[in-house]
């Protein structure tokens, strides 16, 4: 069995990261700097979505800018599952999951599951999402803050959630790289004090249609190589560069996807079924029989967890008592290469790389620093 991989909170996670960039540019908001970010006047982050550690390792050769990088790197964890809305919460808001109730891809809210990527238009991000962002904490402090992202992200409900604060950059094909970098460096010079956040999507999405083994997925990493070396060079020299992912990812072949209502005894006493493939969150009256039972049916393929025992696990971090309902009353983490799909949400069967549980793969990214020193 995989070694689980717990997140480091308070220690080196994407909770980290924002505070010590503000310890530099805004002193006066009280945050620490535990990673050690060099010290500067300018910062820009690019999250690259599902740029994990082990993958960037693996590809090395394929990616010469990242790589050069790669050895004084911060290894960090992503937070709970590790899946993008909870990751981007986390990075934005500097909190657990427990704390910023962004407790998953999908989780239980209104009395049914709903998709934190998509949002739900019944959910006002201001209230369901309670933590203030760092963006918006160095915004109200002079900082000039800036997000630049692809313009169908404005206002939505996630963004609102997780990354409110920022002036708002709209990037409306995000094939343009020459027009992505632009914008950065000139969001990054329109302040004296400035931080810009830049998201990059496409290695995800590959990823998930192809496999994070697929030399499709390869090709994109040689040109999200090729954009950011272009950023580095074209910002200002006393700029730092910080370079991070949201989660890792593994591929499941098509015999390793275990259908839950088609596998006897896994969907007996189930309410709502949660998360997605690799972190399954399950709603239930009986989470004791429900959780016994996918013990003995899954065996090694799968840690099976009580939410009390996660929680004590420090899976979720601290956990305020209006989140924990979100959390599933059992949650799963799948191991090695499995995951467990649901009829209910048919459009999971396509996906080849997934990512969700606390394997070394999916929990760990790096943290690459450029300071151009």
């Amino acid at each position: 069995m995989a070694r689980l991989i717990p997140p480091e909170y308070g220690r080196r996670t994407l909770a980290e990261v924002l505070p010590a960039v503000a310890a530099h540019l805004s002193p006066e908001l009280g945050a620490q700097d535990v990673l050690g970010l060099p010290p500067a006047s300018r910062y820009v982050l690019v999250m690259v979505d599902g740029l994990g550690h082990q993958l960037l390792s693996r590809d090395r050769a394929r990616a010469p800018y990242l790589s050069g990088l790669l050895d004084d790197a911060l290894v960090l964890t992503t937070a709970v599952p590790s899946t993008t809305a909870t990751s981007l919460t986390t990075l934005g808001t500097g909190c657990v999951p427990g704390q910023h109730g962004i407790v998953g891809y999908s989780f239980r809210a209104l009395g049914e599951v709903i998709n934190a990527l998509t949002w739900d238009d019944r959910l006002d991000p201001l209230t369901f999402q309670p933590q203030p962002t760092w963006l918006q904490r160095m915004s109200e402090a002079g900082i000039t803050v800036s997000t630049v992202s692809l313009a169908d992200f404005e206002g939505s409900g996630l963004t609102g959630a997780a990354l409110r604060g920022p002036t708002f950059v709209r990037l409306d094909d995000e094939l343009d790289d020459d027009a992505r970098v632009n914008r950065v460096v000139a969001a990054s010079r329109a302040g004296q004090r400035s931080l810009v956040y830049a998201y990059e999507r496409r290695l995800d999405h590959t990823g998930h249609g192809k496999g994070c083994g697929s030399e499709d997925w390869r090709a994109v990493l040689d040109g999200t190589d090729a954009w950011l070396e272009q950023l580095r060079n074209a910002l200002d020299p006393a700029t730092v560069l910080l370079i991070t992912g949201d989660h890792g990812m593994v591929d499941v072949p098509s015999e390793h996807q275990l259908v839950i209502e088609d596998t006897p005894g896994l969907a007996s006493g189930l309410d709502l079924i949660g998360g997605e493939g690799r972190f399954r969150q399950l709603y239930t009256e009986r989470p004791d029989e429900v959780a016994a039972r996918w013990r003995r049916r899954l065996g090694e393929r799968a840690v099976v967890r009580l939410r009390e025992e996660a929680i004590e696990d420090g899976w979720f971090g601290e956990v305020a008592d209006r989140m924990a309902p979100r959390i599933g009353d059992v949650v799963v983490a799948l191991q090695g290469t499995w995951a467990l799909m649901t009829l209910s949400k048919p459009g999971e069967f396509t996906l080849v790389g997934q990512h969700g549980s606390l394997t070394a793969e999916e929990m760990c990214v790096p943290l690459l620093v450029d300071s151009f020193d």
